[in-house]
């Protein structure tokens, strides 16, 4: 039976379409009540399926209901659709709010950072989810799930970025049904006393327990780190250079626990409890068991999104392998996507739910078709083999995905994983004895060395290949349609390699043109563009002008290297070149004239754009008398005071108004002129 015709991948696909039509169109929830209970009637009227017919009445009912069912699943979580939402009420203004923290989030060197729940709003009941920052003092104090406290402030929609190609937080919280945030100071809430306990507050308060348990113990700081981001999934305590070295290596996936963890722990359970099979009812029980410690490990590890997705995912898979049908576990996965896709729809938009699955698709597809195009002689190049196999076969699964999400590439990841994948159950398997051990006390000094060592030689390989800077590449510009372009590249590559027929061959060479097309039509459009930008960056004035592939900055701060906003622009723009210079007080635009005022305060002679930057003492009144200019910009180098009082100034001449800071980048198209 080929792929599209399996009813588990046609229902997946339908619902996936509707959940993508629902976020993104928004459409009204209500009418599709009624639409999908139509539909389901006539499915039912219309069981018989004709054979034969791709396009039959039944064919098109069902994908009709599933795309409807997908609409309807997404438009339920959206606030405004649940009952006593918040976003039916009035909260722009200040208002004292209940809140109970749900996750915490990681801490900035400035705020502590929730995902929390509100309960009340004033005197009246509410529901919904919110982003919440503390600022950090010497009175502040962290929470943890399930903590509760009344606060008094407003809430803010969550802004976009202020930069071209920057990471978009809000986007990125709307996809988790989140649209505002909470900014308070620890003055303005009181604690309350905890009311209730959920599953989730139980597992962090049992999750920091053998975190306090295993602090007791001659762990190394970073290896204790890594222990409890592999076991527990907390990674708040990775030091920014262990995180990188991962991230380099091409193993940073090995530091959260994933469908990599949850899969090696499913082979070991199974490879254990085999003695089982030969019970009454064994392979029941065994089962169980394996479901069991899951869902166990899964609760000891914070029952996280990612966590329960992975989880879940192999929970099928242990039930597709009790049944042993070696056409069945493919199946099983994607039923496994649809049930979780149909509880928790928004899992569709997170990067961490597209890679495992796109890595999981891709060993169940490819691994046995590698291992089939080569089989070598011996044990040890045959186990080599297998692994390499399924290391590329997960590689190539999430590579389109990685590029576009990440824009990097680390060649090197066959090493990392050939040398720690293999460990990688001894690591886990040690490190849940470990963790056991030392819940009951009973934890032996000569085993903490011992794992301490493991870990330790872990991060020593991992270090030594970051470190082989010439294999990682970096900055890779990559789009939706090149990622969508290249998994139809590996596709028809696949079926060619595997069936060298003449369709296959054209469905790759088509695939190839169409993906450099792109390309090119790409880059000659951004060779054409040419614009100045005034960025917004804290306490510094930053100006772009973008020519073709050629972007000069010009900044009153040093070259910065690492410098996030003009990195991410590069990326996105396809830059070739860079190159820096000073800030200068006035550029021309076409013929317009664009004056950067600084903290000296010095007033041109005319100008049609005026830049204010370095908070200077000037009287704006006056100066707009005098230079009647046409707008004025203010970037992030100013005083926020200063700003506020410019922007009333502004407001009562009538004079355009632009703050980087609230409206972000100020962008003028110099191909016009």
């Amino acid at each position: 039976m080929g792929f599209f015709q399996l009813v588990s991948v046609r229902l997946t696909l339908g619902l996936v379409l509707g959940i993508v039509l629902g976020f993104y169109l928004e459409i009204s929830l209500h009418p599709f009540h009624v639409v999908l209970f139509i539909l389901l009637i006539s499915l039912g009227m219309n069981t018989r399926k004709r054979q034969g017919r791709a396009f039959s009445l039944f064919a098109v009912l069902t994908a009709s209901a599933t795309i409807s069912l997908g609409i309807m699943v997404v438009g339920l979580t959206h606030p405004k659709n649940r009952a006593q939402s918040y976003v039916g009420q009035e909260v722009t203004s200040y208002h004292t709010f209940k809140i109970r923290i749900s996750e915490p989030l990681k801490h900035t060197d400035f705020s502590y950072r929730y995902f929390a729940e509100i309960i009340q709003i004033d005197q009246n009941p509410a529901r919904g989810k919110i982003v919440v920052n503390i600022s950090r003092d010497s009175l502040s104090k962290r929470f943890y799930v399930d903590d509760g406290f009344v606060a008094h402030g407003k809430l803010n929609r969550v802004k976009p970025p202020l930069n071209p190609h920057q990471f978009d937080y809000r986007d990125y919280l709307r996809k988790q049904g989140i649209f505002h945030e909470l900014r308070i100071g620890s003055e303005q809430l009181v604690q309350l006393e905890r009311q209730t306990t959920t599953v989730y507050g139980i597992a962090q308060n049992f999750r920091q327990k053998i975190i306090s348990t295993l602090k007791h113990h001659d762990f190394g700081s970073d290896e204790l780190s890594v222990i409890q981001a592999l076991l527990l999934g907390e990674r708040g305590e990775l030091s920014e250079e262990i995180y990188d070295d991962y991230k380099n290596a091409g193993a940073v996936h090995i530091l959260a626990i994933s469908g990599l963890h949850i899969g090696i722990l499913l082979l070991l359970l199974q490879l254990l409890l085999t003695p089982l099979e030969s019970l009454p009812h064994g392979k029941t029980l065994k089962l169980a068991i394996i479901l069991l410690f899951l869902w166990g490990f899964a609760f000891v590890a914070g029952l996280s999104p990612s966590i329960v997705r992975a989880v879940t995912m192999f929970s099928f898979v242990a039930y597709a392998m009790q049944l042993n049908r070696p056409t069945n576990t493919f199946n099983t996965i994607v039923w496994s996507m649809f049930f979780i896709l149909l509880i928790k729809p928004l899992f569709l938009f997170q990067v961490g739910f597209q890679m495992s699955y796109a890595a999981v698709f891709a060993i169940v597809w490819l691994y046995p078709k590698l291992q089939y195009f080569w089989e070598p002689k011996g044990f040890l190049p045959k186990r080599i083999w297998q692994l390499l196999s399924v290391s590329v076969a997960a590689q190539l699964g999430v590579l389109p995905l990685s590029l576009f999400y990440f824009h990097q590439f680390p060649a090197l990841f066959f090493i990392s994983n050939l040398v720690v994948v293999p460990f990688l159950g001894v690591i886990l398997g040690g490190g849940i004895l470990v963790i056991a051990l030392a819940s009951l006390n009973m934890l032996p000094p000569m085993l903490v060395t011992g794992y301490n060592a493991i870990i330790k030689g872990m991060n020593t390989i991992i270090g030594f290949v970051a470190q082989q800077e010439t294999f990682l590449f970096t900055n890779i510009s990559f789009d939706a349609a090149q990622m969508l372009l290249a998994y139809v590249i590996i596709f028809a590559l696949v079926f060619t390699l595997m069936r060298p027929k003449f369709k296959n061959i054209l469905a790759l060479g088509s695939s190839v043109i169409l993906f450099q097309v792109w390309v090119i039509v790409q880059t000659v459009q951004h060779k054409e563009k040419e614009s100045l930008l005034v960025a917004h960056q804290t306490k510094n004035s930053m100006i772009m002008h973008h020519k073709g592939d050629v972007v000069v900055i010009y900044s009153a701060a040093e070259k910065g290297a690492e410098n996030r906003i003009v990195t991410d622009y590069i990326v996105g723009e396809r830059i070739d070149s860079v190159s820096w210079l000073a800030l200068q007080n006035s550029y021309h635009l076409g013929n317009k004239m664009l004056y950067v005022m600084d903290s000296v305060g010095v007033y041109p002679e005319r100008t049609d754009y005026l830049l204010i930057t370095q908070s200077p003492r000037i009287n704006l009144a006056r100066l707009i008398d005098s230079l009647k200019p046409a707008l004025i910009i203010v970037d992030g180098s100013n005083y926020n005071s200063h700003v506020a009082r410019w922007r009333q100034t502004c407001q009562k001449r009538k004079i355009p108004f632009h703050h980087t800071g609230e409206k972000g980048v100020y962008f003028y198209d110099l191909t016009k002129n």
